[in-house]
């Protein structure tokens, strides 16, 4: 975390220019601190790993945000994931506003829900049956309980700097994400090994053959740096948790309908037991959802004894965005498009890492994506915190200057949407040299 005592740390701009630019977003920052605690309803999106004060935007359109100023950005954030069509996509809020007109919520059964729970069933062949729930946290949670009481066991497993949401287990031993007010017992129900490290998991396995309930891991890291899974990996975790009777969990919260329709777990070819959703599947709308084998989901009520319930889960105005969402996906198919677009952004960061020699190891799959600033390729929690934070945060405010939106964070991933167009990419990689060059000048002198 990098802190700088600037309410504007260096970026493109002289700071009286960028003082005028971010005026109205820094009057309404000093407001909003006097009733939400730091300004925001997530940590996440104040500026604190960057430095400065947080941009509050008046609307999104496609792959661009209009902030309060009047200023436009081409957003890779994506609202943390979600807007994998773009943001405000049409037919998704055609969807939205024709569902709502008719009850935002019954706290009842619909036909929504089994329109969209039949049509996630149909893209992925691990999900036999599926809740929905309104967060990706949630649907983690609540998968956590099932697995435990579908085991009878009380241990998870989790990786060194993963993140899965806010819940006590996850959060209590996370590395780089840990919290106070977190009982000892969550703590101790919660096991850590390297990612990328099957001997490690191998071991834990063999001194714990019968407590462990579940395996949790993210596919595709997005927390520390964007990682990748090594080769075989994956699979050997779905071994190890065949063997030992385990469960393997897999949290596809970012990854779910981004990385490929089917996601990650389409794209390598391995079917957890249970899999967590989020973010695009409900393409801008508040979602959350857990499903796996039939026998496994049985376990909940009202057929089984694990409890799980919430008034505004599956409610007819988030199943409406997310069944327009999955529709566009299959009839349109943007994945090629997003991942031509993503691999000509990453072409030009390349040649820009060989020409000039820059301490910067970039990683993507499909269209979400890391700069990893830092001198080796990030392969576990270990090797992210190589990652040059103050380095990226001059990176990050020198291209918000210029209308780029980056995640605030120089650990969390980025993505594209199907709105990016090359003009976005090109107009981006023409600002992306000179922000390198400032960027790690800067972090040089802080040295």
């Amino acid at each position: 975390m990098i802190n700088l005592a600037d309410a504007l740390p260096p970026g493109a701009l002289p700071q009286s220019q960028r003082a005028a630019r971010y005026k109205a977003s820094l009057a309404l920052a000093a407001e909003i601190k006097q009733v939400i605690p730091g300004g925001v309803d997530s940590p996440f999106r104040a500026f604190h790993e960057v430095g400065g004060e947080a941009i509050f935007f008046e609307k999104a359109a496609g792959s661009k945000l209009f902030d309060l100023d009047g200023n436009q950005y081409i957003d890779y954030l994506g609202a943390w994931g979600p807007a994998i069509l773009g943001h405000a996509h049409p037919q998704v809020v055609a969807a939205v506003k024709s569902t709502i007109e008719n009850g935002a919520v019954f706290g009842a059964p619909h036909r929504l829900e089994l329109k969209l729970a039949s049509l996630i069933i149909e893209t992925i062949p691990s999900i036999e049956s599926i809740r929905f729930v309104n967060s990706g946290t949630e649907a983690v949670m609540s998968a956590i309980r099932l697995a435990r009481g579908f085991t009878g066991r009380e241990k998870i497993v989790m990786f060194e700097g993963g993140y899965h949401g806010h819940s006590d287990s996850v959060l209590a031993s996370t590395g780089h994400s840990s919290s106070s007010g977190i009982v000892s017992a969550a703590s101790s129900s919660t096991l850590m090994v390297p990612y990328n490290n099957l001997g490690a998991l191998e071991d834990l396995f063999a001194a714990r053959p019968k407590t462990i309930a579940a395996v949790l891991v993210e596919p595709v890291c997005g927390s520390m740096g964007l990682v990748k899974a090594q080769s075989g990996f994956l699979d050997g975790l779905s071994q190890l948790c065949r063997k030992y009777g385990s469960l393997l969990i897999f949290d596809e919260v970012i990854t779910g309908f981004r990385v490929a329709l089917g996601g990650a777990q389409a794209l390598y070819d391995i079917e957890p037991d249970l899999t967590c959703f989020g973010k695009a599947l409900g393409g801008g709308m508040p979602i959350g959802a857990y499903g796996g084998r039939r026998e496994i989901m049985q376990k909940l009520m009202p057929l089984g004894d694990v409890y799980q319930a919430g008034t505004f889960s599956g409610n007819p105005t988030t199943m409406a965005g997310g069944i327009a969402t999955i529709e566009v996906l299959k009839e349109t198919n943007p994945f090629p498009h997003m991942e031509e677009m993503a691999k000509t952004l990453f072409q030009g960061l390349q040649n820009l890492k060989t020409k000039k020699g820059y301490p910067f190891n970039p990683e993507r799959e499909g269209s979400m994506f890391g700069f990893n600033f830092s001198d080796v390729p990030v392969q576990d929690f270990a090797s992210a915190k190589r990652i040059n934070t103050k380095a990226y945060a001059a990176f990050f405010h020198h291209l918000l200057d210029q209308g780029v939106y980056l995640p605030p964070s120089a650990h969390d991933a980025a993505v594209l949407s199907a709105a990016h167009c090359l003009a976005d990419i090109e107009e981006t990689l023409d600002k992306v040299g000179a922000a390198l060059e400032f960027a790690f000048n800067f972090a040089s002198k802080l040295d």
